[in-house]
Formats: C-alpha cells, structure tokens, sequence
C-alpha cells in the first residue's frame, strides 16, 4: 500500500479544500403562482410543470376537535 513521503503543508491542504466549501442552492420562482422552487421540479403550492398544470395541489385538511 502507498504511503505517503512527507508530510502534506498546511497551504496546500488549504488550497484542496478550497472548493468543498457548500453553495447556496439555486431557487427558481414559479411563473403561475410565484413560489419558489427547486429547477425541473412540479411546483407543490399550484401543481404546474413547465406553464402546464400536471398535478393536482395538495387539499388542506380541516383540523377537527373532538372535546366533550
């Protein structure tokens, strides 16, 4: 198995790591309701894909309390 001759220097360990560093995820807005959305993905607030309306939004339910 490999093992390494020297040790690695702080500044070049620092310059690997330089792009794992997480970036914002990329939002795209919804052009029938305006809601924010991840790209190629149905929007869950109107249910459309593409300018096509392909699902049906999720109904609300009603909150029942049943206290005597």
């Amino acid at each position: 198995m490999a093992v390494p001759k020297r040790r690695q220097s702080n500044a070049r360990t620092g310059r690997r790591r330089a792009h794992d560093a997480l970036k914002p995820k990329q939002y795209t807005y919804c052009p029938q309701c305006g809601a924010a959305l991840m790209p190629h993905v149905v929007c869950a607030k109107c249910g459309s894909y593409m300018g096509r309306k392909v699902d049906e939004p999720p109904k609300k339910k009603k909150k029942t309390t049943s206290r005597p």
